[in-house]
């Protein structure tokens, strides 16, 4: 990937909002599932299938746990992911610049 082109990975719609999400946390802050399922208002399964393409990039990490006997996941960005997501926001500003007369 050349620095002009925008990482494929969050470049979908409801990845970069995944991730712009998880970004608005502090570093090493995570969220449960079900709050960001609503913040963003996907359904669960929806929002599954796109945190495993980002955890698959390395991007997101999921935790699960239990809270007494209830199972609980929780979603943070990585390290990586927060440099990625750093790129693509520099790479957009660069190409909209750009794109201006």
């Amino acid at each position: 990937m050349t620095e002009a082109e925008l990482d494929p990975v969050i470049h979908s719609a409801s990845r970069l909002r995944v991730v712009a999400t998880l970004a608005a946390l502090g570093t090493g802050d995570s969220i449960a599932f079900p709050r960001l399922q609503k913040l963003l208002d996907m359904t669960a399964g929806n929002l599954s299938t796109h945190l495993r393409r980002l955890e698959q990039a390395g991007y997101v990490t999921q935790t699960k746990t239990h809270e007494g006997r209830t199972p609980a996941t929780y979603v943070e960005l990585t390290t990586a992911g927060r440099h990625a997501f750093e790129r693509y926001t520099q790479t957009l500003t660069a190409l909209l610049k750009g794109a201006q007369p």
